[in-house]
């Protein structure tokens, strides 16, 4: 259990800043937590720091990018050397027991379920704090003003949601490996947890969820997983083109087509 890992937690001053150093002998540089970091909290950059220490304590990370977008096991205390033990990749391997009352939501932002499977969400391998793109395939007769269209059936595809962060995942849980690299189990005999997921957690704009609502009624979807290397800064503010959820106005497929120009390609 992570909460084990306790006994090995190394606390640095309030006083020792980025960059600053304890103890003799050669040092090296460890990520510290800035402020104090709740139980399933998602780390973000403003959470953390870097100190140069002397002495071992386990499995630590040198770089901040490192430890961005894990989730934590513990509860950890400002100024602590932040260990591998402490972290997980996924929300899910952690007991729900505390789990927070709220979900991380930037200002003027919600939550949406959408359902996802093996060939439909990457085989499983979305977990909470990737990121992900929506991928759309309409018949172009959605557009007709007569629902008709001459010819073979026409068809496009077009990605329409970019960067949708995951925020929970749901209620299957795959086998993914927390940040320590030892896979928990959650079965009495010892077996991995198996499945795969059957719903998305995702955080997007009040304006946003109308439409993808719309999309996932009306055409087919699929998800792709972006790399880690290309994920962006969770929104911390106000979407200015969908500021609050009376922003959201209703769609349509005319709404649809003027906004992804599915009948324009």
């Amino acid at each position: 259990m992570a909460v084990l890992a306790f006994g090995g937690v190394f606390l640095l001053g309030n006083t020792l800043g980025g960059g600053g150093s304890i103890g003799g002998g050669p040092t090296t540089t460890v990520v510290t937590a800035k402020q104090a970091i709740p139980l399933r909290h998602q780390i973000t950059e403003a959470d953390l720091d870097t100190a140069k220490v002397s002495g071992t304590f386990g499995s630590t990370y040198a770089s901040k990018n490192d430890v961005i977008n894990l989730i934590s096991e513990i509860s950890i205390t400002k100024g602590t050397v932040i260990t591998s033990d402490m972290l997980a990749k996924d929300i899910g391997l952690i007991p729900a027991g505390a789990a927070p009352a709220y979900l991380p939501l930037a200002t003027g932002y919600v939550a949406m379920t959408i359902p996802t499977s093996e060939q439909t969400g990457v085989a499983g391998n979305i977990s909470v704090g990737d990121y992900i793109t929506v991928v759309s395939s309409v018949d172009l007769s959605l557009f007709n003003a007569g629902g008709q269209q001459s010819g073979p059936t026409k068809k496009i595809t077009k990605t329409v949601f970019y960067n949708l962060r995951v925020i929970r995942l749901g209620p299957a849980v795959a086998n993914v490996q927390p940040a320590s690299g030892q896979a928990q189990t959650g079965q009495a005999n010892g077996a991995p947890t198996s499945g795969v997921t059957s719903s998305l957690t995702v955080e997007l704009t009040q304006c946003d969820a109308e439409f993808l609502i719309w999309l996932l009624a009306n055409t087919s979807v699929r998800y792709t997983l972006l790399s880690y290397r290309d994920y962006v800064p969770a929104p911390t503010d106000k979407d200015p083109t969908c500021a609050t959820v009376q922003a959201a106005g209703g769609v349509s497929q005319t709404t649809v087509d003027k906004r992804f120009h599915f009948s324009s390609l």
